[in-house]
C-alpha cells in the first residue's frame, strides 16, 4: 500500500489557520458559557436560592472542558480536511490554548460576555497554523530480510554433529 502524498505547505498552512481558528472559537464558548454558569451560581447563592452546583465545581469543568475541545477540534477538522501527521500540531496548539485561558482567566470570571485578549487568541491560531507545518519524518522503509549465508564448503558426512540433520 502506498502512502499518500504530502500536502504542500502553504495549502496545509491555510487548512491549518482555518482549523484553528475554529478549534479557538469552540474552545473559548464552551470557557465563557460555563464561566457563565458560575457566575449565575455566584448570583442565586448570594440571592439565597443555590442552583444546585458550586462556583469552584464549574470553574473546574469548564477549565477541563475547554482544554478537551481545543485538541478534539484540531484534531476533526484536520482529519476531515485529509491531513494526517498532526501531532505537533495538536501538541502546540493545546498548550498555547492553555496558556492563554491561564492568562486571562480572570477577565472571564468577572462579567458576562468577556472575552480573552484577541492578540493573544490570533497569536494562538497563528502558532497553531505553523505547527500544522511540522510532520514527523518517515522512518526509512524496512529492509527485505536477508537470506541466510551459504556456507563456503559442503558439510561432510563426517562432519555432521547430533545436532545437524541428515541430508
Amino acid at each position: 500500500m502506498a502512502s499518500r502524498p504530502h500536502t504542500p505547505a502553504l495549502p496545509r498552512l491555510f487548512k491549518g489557520v482555518i482549523v484553528g481558528a475554529v478549534a479557538v472559537g469552540a474552545a473559548h464558548v464552551v470557557l465563557s458559557d460555563t464561566m457563565r454558569f458560575a457566575l449565575v451560581g455566584q448570583a442565586s447563592a448570594t440571592l439565597g436560592a443555590p442552583t444546585g452546583y458550586g462556583t469552584a465545581q464549574v470553574f473546574t469543568t469548564a477549565l477541563v472542558n475547554t482544554a478537551l475541545v481545543m485538541p478534539l477540534v484540531l484534531w476533526a477538522g484536520m482529519r476531515l480536511s485529509g491531513e494526517r501527521k498532526l501531532g505537533a500540531m495538536l501538541l502546540v496548539g493545546s498548550t498555547g490554548w492553555v496558556a492563554v485561558v491561564w492568562n486571562g482567566i480572570d477577565g472571564l470570571d468577572d462579567s458576562f460576555g468577556a472575552m480573552l485578549p484577541l492578540p493573544s487568541l490570533a497569536l494562538v491560531v497563528a502558532v497553531t497554523a505553523l505547527a500544522s507545518l511540522l510532520r514527523r519524518r518517515p522512518s526509512p522503509a524496512p529492509s527485505a530480510p536477508s537470506a541466510p549465508p551459504v556456507p563456503s564448503a559442503p558439510i561432510r558426512p563426517g562432519n555432521v554433529s547430533e545436532t545437524t540433520p541428515a541430508s
